[in-house]
């Protein structure tokens, strides 16, 4: 019946967070023209939860540890290295599944669809005393496959990617402000548990 293919799954793992970030530049008085920074990649325990309501369609809600995301600078100011800022990413995330197969297959190829919402905290930067980070909602997509061993256990590994995006005011002798597009692709991979 429908009331038993409800299933709960929780699923543990890493994820490596991978940025591709394009930024508008860093502007402010004092600052060169040309002057810019990248944020590098990070990896982060992963937890999932997905409640599925059919065996074919469930929905996720993924959270973890926040991975810290540094940046260097590049560009003209590529002299002030690595380490210009540190952030970790608070990134609560909510995703309808279309899983494909039907319950009892060994291997279950899913994707899915849904929305972000990152929250930056504990923003450092050597360059500026104050520095705040806005909050960014986008849209995710993910791509996965589950590998059952049995009714309860399987591994899972998925690709996702996020639209993330940032305006950055950093305030100290003068204030930078920068809009960063993390355009980040994760990729996910652990134990699930199923009941």
């Amino acid at each position: 019946s429908a009331a038993q293919a409800q299933q709960n799954v929780f699923k543990g793992g890493v994820i490596e967070y991978t940025t591709h970030s394009k930024t508008n530049g860093i502007q402010g008085i004092g600052v060169p023209p040309g002057a810019d920074a990248e944020t590098g990649n990070a990896a982060a325990l992963l937890l999932t939860y997905e409640r599925l309501f059919t065996p074919n369609i469930g929905v996720e809600l993924v959270i973890g540890v926040p991975p810290k995301i540094k940046a260097k600078a590049t560009g003209t100011v590529a002299f002030l290295g690595d380490d210009v800022l540190s952030a970790r990413n608070v990134a609560p995330t909510l995703i309808l599944n279309y899983h494909f197969g039907s319950d009892g297959d060994r291997f279950r190829p899913y994707l899915g669809a849904g929305i972000n919402y990152t929250k930056f905290t504990s923003v450092k930067s050597k360059l500026a005393p104050d520095v705040k980070m806005s909050d960014s909602t986008g849209l995710v997509v993910q791509a996965g496959l589950d590998y059952a061993f049995d009714k309860t256990w399987g591994l899972f590994a998925s690709v996702a990617r996020v639209d993330t995006k940032s305006k950055l005011v950093a305030a100290g002798t003068t204030v930078l402000t920068t809009e960063i597009d993390f355009r980040p692709v994760t990729y996910s991979f652990g134990l699930s548990y199923r009941f």
